[in-house]
């Protein structure tokens, strides 16, 4: 779900192999001091007879010189004994040395002295001089989708460096055949490749069907660049499954856009750890065939939608922790948005994301809370809690939810006057807990409600406007509709009886923000072959905002 609004006056360590057809790799061997796990990193490659091996080694601080250089002799000792097969005679044994332009560096000093000695140091390799470079850029994870689809967007993924800045950051993207003129699986090294662009992402084409691709990356800062690294896809590009209904909603967000108006997108992006299961694979989704509800799959998808909207701010729901970390931060990092995590409680490994594009927002600040802890410790929310805590059947189950909600404040990069208020939440799911999710939108709204009275008192010479965005689970005749677009949740209706059990009595919420839903009540938000109907809404604040173009799923 999107709308466009108008503003108005009312570690982990991987040992990845460095490229070893680039030149700047060669003849240095690369030292990293990696502070927080208390350990230094060394790299180097060497030439033994026909092949260029590298050597990874990981040592303490607290080493010394005679030891480290002992260590380095033995690994190397070992790959070229080996190599040859047979035990070396004495003109062959390995020696290692670390050398300062006058002599040999003293054995009693530390791996760690070595990164304040300021003058140049060499590793000597029996006769063989190699550089020594500290804490240069480095990647240490970097890959390519399994799934890759012509005209969909492919990307460095899992992408960690160390003393580097994307920005400064080199991609390289090259493609190559995989099978050779008789038909036969050839091995990357045997790949030739041929140089397609230089650039973060890369959209494959229908000349690339059938073709491996392969990114090289050289991470960069401010002072340098570091050595170049390779990662291969491990299958070939494959065709897109044709045109894809949101193409069509694309037609209507062809550009960003300025002034006083932006758009913001609301997206159930349906967590990977909720598909990989019997249930959601046979009952759920019994239609959807295995490979389009991995996330490897689905994910090249929802890049390009989401792209193609051009949104200002992007709210999401069941954003997996890794997906957001290595997938949706560097990718909308690189489109030119900020963005927030906010975890769900217990051991829930997903939650909400919020991104917003930074040429035209400025993070402020953010609050998020887990709906079953604040309302038993919120001033804000002691109204609902002292009328439900004695029933202990509904207390029992509302307790046990997981549900997060967000807040993320922003201030219009265009006038700074202009401050947004963005909320997002994802309510409990289940077919008879209209009562808990009308307990839950009432906290969120209450907890909002605080919050924003606190901004307002913080800045009180600024315009505060509000959305909140999310998968209500909650359908247009249930309450929590009629609690956000008419202001009251009366404890005559309905959804307070929803389970017998748990049936609340005596509460009424009440809340004074006018809010409307900007794509009012579409046929639905979620469709799947049991169920179909209107879940999601962006409510926003109609003495501050109002709507110029709604684009819904359908």
């Amino acid at each position: 779900m999107l709308i466009r609004f108008h503003s108005c006056n009312l570690r982990f360590y991987s040992a990845l192999s460095v490229s070893k057809i680039c030149n700047m790799n060669t003849n240095k061997c690369y030292l990293r001091y990696v502070q927080d796990d208390e350990r230094v990193d060394i790299t180097f490659l060497l030439k033994i007879k026909d092949s260029i091996r590298q050597f990874n080694l990981s040592r303490s601080p607290s080493e010394d010189i005679a030891s480290l250089t002992t260590r380095i002799e033995s690994n190397v000792q070992k790959v070229i004994n080996k190599n040859n097969r047979k035990k070396l005679v004495s003109d062959n044994k390995v020696t290692i040395k670390i050398c300062t332009k006058t002599g040999l560096f003293p054995e009693k000093y530390t791996c760690k002295d070595l990164f304040e000695f300021r003058q140049p140091l060499m590793m000597k390799i029996n006769d063989e001089n190699y550089e020594i470079v500290f804490n240069e850029p480095w990647i240490t994870s970097i890959g390519i989708s399994q799934s890759i689809l012509a005209g969909f967007p492919v990307y460095p993924e899992n992408l960690k460096m160390l003393f580097s800045d994307i920005k400064k950051c080199q991609f390289k993207w090259y493609r190559g055949k995989a099978v050779n003129e008789k038909g036969k699986t050839m091995s990357d090294e045997n790949i030739q490749w041929e140089f397609i662009c230089e650039n973060f992402s890369y959209i494959p084409t229908l000349n690339d069907i059938g073709m491996k691709l392969k990114v090289q990356c050289i991470p960069g800062n401010e002072v340098t660049s570091g050595p170049a690294v390779d990662a291969i896809s491990k299958g070939v590009v494959e065709a897109g499954p044709g045109k894809c209904p949101f193409e069509t909603r694309h037609m209507f967000t062809t550009s960003v856009l300025k002034g006083k108006s932006f758009r913001c997108v609301s997206y159930n992006i349906l967590a990977d750890l909720y598909c990989d299961s019997e249930f959601t694979r046979t009952v759920l989704h019994p239609y959807c065939p295995p490979y389009a509800l991995n996330i490897d799959y689905r994910k090249q998808l929802l890049m390009k939608e989401l792209l193609g909207y051009n949104a200002d701010i992007i709210c999401l729901q069941e954003v997996d922790r890794k997906i957001f970390q290595h997938w949706l931060s560097p990718f909308l990092d690189n489109a030119g948005f900020k963005g927030q995590f906010y975890r769900k409680g217990k051991e829930v490994a997903e939650g909400l994301a919020c991104f917003y594009r930074s040429l035209r927002f400025r993070f402020l600040g953010e609050e998020q809370i887990i709906l079953s802890e604040a309302i038993k410790t919120y001033p804000c929310l002691q109204n609902i809690w002292n009328i439900i805590k004695t029933n202990g059947p509904l207390v029992e189950r509302l307790l046990d939810r997981s549900t997060v909600a967000s807040v993320t404040l922003l201030e219009s990069v265009e006038n700074s006057d202009e401050l947004l208020l963005v909320g997002n939440t994802h309510l409990y799911f289940h077919p008879d807990a209209d009562h808990i999710r009308l307990i839950q939108g009432g906290i969120f709204i209450y907890w909002i409600n605080d919050v924003r009275k606190k901004i307002m008192e913080k800045f009180p010479d600024k315009k505060i406007s509000l959305i909140l965005c999310g998968d209500y689970n909650s359908v247009p005749t249930c309450g929590i509709y009629q609690l956000y677009t008419t202001g009251i949740a009366p404890s005559t209706l309905p959804d307070w009886k929803s389970n017998e059990t748990e049936s609340v009595q005596g509460l009424n919420l009440e809340q004074d923000i006018l809010l409307a839903s900007a794509c009012g009540t579409p046929t639905y938000t979620n469709f799947t072959a049991e169920f179909a109907d209107c879940l999601d809404y962006i409510f926003y604040d109609t003495s501050s905002l109002e709507v110029e173009q709604a684009s819904q799923v359908h």
